[in-house]
């Protein structure tokens, strides 16, 4: 029972992403996230504001139920399958990231500078999430998708212009660890 309390192997959890990938393409449905924003946002009207919001959002539904599951998975695995909070990262890291300011490094899963009740209490947490959510939100309209449906969908599809998002996405996350996110913080 133990094994349960552990992080899965990759070559368990590889081939389990390449299977519904593959039972995916065989009913020829795409997978991604973001696409899930679309539709909520049709379901609540946005149709009647924006062209693009206007869709059959029923043809949708079985999306819809991925979310569904992601957050039954997340509450799942955080709270019954989890021994422990931290995440196992290199020491150098966790130097690094105290230097910047956030203590919790290497002892919790998410750091509470920034996602703690009390984070939502300072401005400047407020205006990092508000524009990186927004620049997220702005990037996955533009390139077509998110990480989700580029990475797995549409490199399991053999799509050229998801595999120039993945680099894409590859360059913009290094960009920001390496020269924005120490600015910022």
């Amino acid at each position: 029972m133990n094994w349960i309390f552990e992080p899965w192997p990759w070559y368990f959890s590889g081939p389990m992403i390449a299977f519904i990938m593959f039972l995916l393409i065989m009913v020829g449905k795409n997978f991604g996230m973001s696409s899930n924003l679309r539709t909520l946002c049709t379901i609540c009207g946005a149709g009647n504001k924006s062209d693009f919001f206007k869709f059959d959002w029923k043809s949708q539904k079985w999306n819809l139920i991925v979310v569904i599951g992601t957050i039954i998975g997340g509450f799942i695995g955080s709270y019954f399958l989890n021994a422990d909070t931290a995440v196992t990262i290199n020491s150098d890291t966790i130097s690094n990231l105290k230097s910047l300011g956030f203590e919790s490094a290497g002892t919790a899963y998410l750091p509470t500078e920034l996602f703690d009740n009390g984070a939502l209490l300072s401005i400047k947490n407020v205006f990092v999430l508000v524009i990186g959510g927004l620049l997220i939100g702005f990037g996955a309209r533009y390139a077509g998708g998110c990480t989700s449906g580029h990475a797995i969908s549409g490199l399991s599809n053999l799509q050229l212009p998801s595999l120039i998002a993945v680099i894409g996405f590859f360059i913009g996350g290094l960009t920001m660890i390496h020269f924005i996110f120490p600015i910022i913080f």
